[in-house]
């Protein structure tokens, strides 16, 4: 089986999760890592699906990797290999397809409540997702929903945190995290990050239940990842 290609952005924002999944699925991987100047694959023929994590980027910045990795999204989409998105990921793809990414109207850090929005045929993407589920967030800007895409999931301060668009799943929030990972953000993070508010908790509050909420997203992460793996070749 050809590998699905794995692109970070920066060291500590790799695939986390999704990781044991495919390695429990026994689905080889191959991580690019742009934070080490590795270069993007050519083109889609050597691969069985493209993941694209996070980072603290923008989309709209000028960064040269940016327009080559738009391009390998469209190319991807167009030959109907699966495409998956996290944060930054989920706003690439959008950007491949037209849509917009701005600044989200408040920032979102931290565990807050994430919604599934069963519009359109979407059934098989939420089988046995719950109505509400806490997710990891960690970001100031959000994509518009593309044309002809269907969105599934949302949340108060955010009105878009996934869509889907044939094999392609686009995330906002953060499914891929570990306990590890969490509190390595923070560590990273230090005092940088916004006040505290409705939608951005404090560090202590991010590690309080955090096994819990690790164990509840992880098991939403299991349904959708089985979801998107469906479609690899």
């Amino acid at each position: 089986m050809k590998p699905v290609v794995i692109i970070r952005y920066v060291e500590n924002e790799g695939p986390g999760y999704l990781a044991d999944v495919l390695d429990h699925n026994r689905i080889p991987r191959q991580l690019v890592r742009i934070d080490r100047h590795e270069r993007l694959p050519d083109d889609v023929t050597g691969l069985s699906g493209l993941v694209l994590m996070g980072g603290p980027m923008s989309v709209n910045d000028e960064l040269p990797w940016i327009p080559p990795a738009l391009g390998l999204i469209q190319e991807a989409l167009d030959a109907g290999v699966p495409v998956l998105g996290h944060c930054l990921g989920g706003q690439l793809i959008a950007k491949a397809l037209g849509a917009a990414v701005t600044r989200n109207p408040v920032p979102e850090f931290g565990w807050l409540p994430v919604n599934t929005v069963n519009e359109g045929a979407v059934q098989e993407w939420l089988d046995r997702v719950p109505g509400e589920f806490p997710a990891f967030h960690w970001h100031g800007e959000t994509f518009a929903l593309p044309a002809g895409s269907t969105r599934i999931l949302a949340s108060e301060h955010c009105a878009n945190q996934g869509f889907v668009i044939g094999n392609a799943l686009a995330l906002q929030c953060h499914i891929e995290m570990t306990a590890d990972m969490v509190r390595d953000w923070l560590r990273a993070a230090g005092d940088t990050l916004p006040p505290p508010s409705a939608s951005v908790q404090r560090p202590s509050a991010m590690l309080e239940r955090l096994d819990e909420n690790i164990r509840r997203m992880q098991a939403v992460a299991d349904r959708l990842y089985a979801r998107w793996l469906q479609g690899l070749n």
